[in-house]
């Protein structure tokens, strides 16, 4: 049969609520009281009943984690970020992926009501009515890259702007007239805000923006191939690429590769995010560095201390800056052994309002 709370306290000598207090580390107990309430709970193999713990705590001790997808180093790394974040706090995580679609992201948000103290999501295709009519008013609630601005919701979002605007700037103080892109896809906030400081900084650097340099992509490897082999095939080819994430970069320099197109001497490449193989590839790629784990950490802990407060907290609205890791497969001059390979870009550290 289970062994109760009740039994732990009868075999210790105590009462169950001094048990419990043990236990929950919720109230002051004699140390050797808890010592050997400890001990006995050890030696009976008690297991506290999850879900009565839940409801006579109002907390389930798990928090909530919803993604568009799970695939690839840029989720890994967020997901690496939220969970260490959650471990130092004593929370487990619940996490599921919506794929980008809204009957999917509904139905994740209402298997999740009742089972977690507090929700992370990331998604393009949210909206508030979306998550009026599917979360308790009560469930604090982090948005991580989303579009929704509401005053609502705790959010955590990264410069994609002011990111790719630095980036193509870059690139065109190098001399590069003609700056091929990658989007990433269009309904993706995070692809639009790329877009936008892309298309910006060529009207900068006083370039004229061609419709033809701009090729659909993903943030796949297969769209950023494919993009790299139309842009080969115009008439009058880019000397130099940028892809929205560096996965579609990874793909596009394969493409070249293939065409025998030399990297960065034929077109330099650069790309968005800084995953961890970026400066693994050959050559080495020239990327707008996120800081992923800290993404995931920061969004965690601003969810943790919503959960605290019970949500009567102001609400806190963050931006992450981002920062160019110059490598060789843009083509500038080597960066001194002794100076850092990064160039720090976006707005100032965190704004929070």
């Amino acid at each position: 049969m289970r062994v109760t709370i009740r039994d732990v306290a009868r075999v210790a000598g105590v009462s169950v609520a001094t048990v419990s207090r043990v236990l929950n580390e919720s109230g002051p107990v004699a140390d050797d009281t808890r010592v050997r309430i400890h001990r006995v709970a050890e030696e009976m193999r008690y297991a506290p009943n999850g879900a009565a713990r839940s409801l006579s705590m109002r907390r389930s001790g798990t928090l909530g984690v919803l993604l568009p997808d799970l695939y690839g180093e840029f989720f890994s790394e967020v997901i690496r970020g939220l969970d260490q974040a959650a471990q130092r706090e004593k929370y487990h995580l619940l996490l599921s992926s919506s794929h980008n679609d809204r009957t999917d992201i509904e139905a994740a948000l209402q298997a999740m009501r009742g089972r977690v103290d507090g929700l992370v999501l990331m998604s393009p295709h949210i909206d508030v009515q979306v998550l009026s009519a599917n979360l308790p008013e009560s469930l604090p609630v982090v948005l991580l890259n989303s579009a929704v601005e509401s005053p609502d919701f705790d959010t955590l979002a990264v410069d994609n702007y002011g990111g790719a605007r630095e980036m193509t700037l870059h690139l065109a103080s190098h001399g590069h007239r003609r700056i091929g892109m990658v989007r990433g896809p269009e309904p993706n906030h995070d692809a639009y805000e790329r877009l936008r400081g892309y298309r910006d900084a060529l009207r900068e650097a006083g370039l004229q923006h061609d419709a033809e340099l701009e090729m659909e992509g993903d943030f796949t490897e297969e769209s950023g191939f494919q993009a790299a082999r139309r842009l080969l095939a115009l008439a009058d080819r880019p000397t130099a690429l940028f892809a929205a994430n560096d996965s579609s970069a990874l793909g596009a320099i394969s493409a070249l590769r293939e065409a025998g197109v030399a990297v960065p001497g034929e077109m330099a490449v650069a790309g968005f995010d800084d995953i961890p193989i970026s400066r693994f590839l050959t050559p080495p790629l020239s990327s707008v560095r996120v800081s992923i784990n800290e993404l995931g950490a920061q969004a965690m802990q601003q969810l943790v201390r919503a959960v605290a407060d019970e949500n009567r907290h102001a609400r806190v609205h963050l931006t992450l800056p981002t920062e160019l890791v110059i490598r060789e497969s843009c083509g500038c001059p080597p960066v001194p052994a002794a100076s850092p390979d990064r160039v720090a870009t976006g707005p100032p550290p965190a704004e929070e309002t």
